[in-house]
């Protein structure tokens, strides 16, 4: 459904994005991850059609996107800042997006302005930004969109409109098999919900896994010897990081599985355990971040 192929931006003298590929299948979610200044946002303006790339290929359902209209009407996007006319109600808002969008659903609109508890008459401008987001989605998920574009589609909003949000979007993808991408920093939503993702780094595709490979790719093991760590364990394992916590000793650890648990398990440890590993620390640790301290372990 959406396809980006070798696609380099550069601002001045700085490149943005640097011959990166995407790739993102019908009925999918798709989370786009990166450090503050990675590309994201850039390269979701690609994606949408506001900017023209200086190389490369950015195809959905097999056509150019950047100044083709009846592409952009298939997508829905919500950005960061949900821009909107300054003096426009929620109906009014409504009505432009009913002429922009040959799928507009009213049923659609009218229910989710119900379930959000939304008055249409109040000026958009009046409401917090919280509320400003839930508009936003309510007027894009009216398009009927085929894709959706989402960049930080829940800043501001709280527990409960966020589980909402997340409960109509995985709906349309089952329902409709709409291909979706969000980038979020908020990690812990982003794995509950996506199937695929994506780690941008300096303008730079870091990697591209189904999230369930990702995982079982990458490892944390903790372990106890009855002395030191033997000298022959840290051979033929690809350590990410270690640590020490009393007689406890901390791995993050890439490759397969079972390789590495019999290596430790070659020098006979007191105790070793698999913990669960979760997609912040795979982020991380992925980005060489060795130097991070590593959250609710379990000793």
């Amino acid at each position: 459904m959406i396809e980006v192929k070798n696609l380099t931006k550069a601002f001045q003298k700085h490149e943005a994005l640097k011959n990166v590929d995407l790739t993102i299948k019908k009925g999918s979610i798709y989370g786009l991850i990166g450090a503050n200044g990675s590309g994201k946002t850039t390269l979701i303006k690609h994606l949408v059609g506001i900017y023209k790339q200086d190389k490369g290929e950015i195809l959905i359902k097999g056509k150019k996107v950047y100044e083709n209209n009846p592409i952009k009407r298939s997508i829905g996007y919500i950005p960061d800042d949900f821009y909107h006319f300054p003096m426009y109600s929620i109906k009014g808002m409504a009505a432009f997006y009913k002429k922009m969008y040959p799928h507009w659903n009213e049923e659609r609109y009218l229910s989710l302005l119900n379930d959000f508890e939304l008055d249409e008459n109040k000026r958009v401008a009046k409401l917090s930004k919280g509320m400003q987001k839930q508009v936003a989605f309510i007027l894009t998920l009216s398009t009927m969109p085929e894709v959706m574009i989402l960049d930080e589609p829940i800043d501001g909003l709280d527990p409960l409109m966020r589980k909402k949000v997340w409960k109509y979007i995985v709906e349309d993808v089952a329902e409709r098999e709409i291909s979706v991408l969000i980038s979020s920093h908020n990690l812990k939503e982003l794995e509950s919900i996506c199937d695929f993702i994506g780690i941008l780094n300096k303008g730079e595709m870091l990697l591209e896994r189904d999230l369930d490979d990702l995982k079982s790719d990458i490892h944390k093991i903790q372990v106890v010897y009855k002395e030191e760590i033997p000298k022959g364990l840290r051979k033929d394992i690809h350590i990410l990081h270690e640590e020490k916590r009393g007689t406890v000793h901390l791995f993050i650890l890439k490759g397969n599985q079972e390789k590495i648990v019999s290596k430790f398990h070659e020098y006979h440890p007191v105790l070793l355990d698999i913990l669960p590993l979760t997609l912040e620390e795979i982020f991380i640790y992925e980005l060489g971040g060795a130097g991070y301290e590593i959250q609710n372990v379990i000793f």
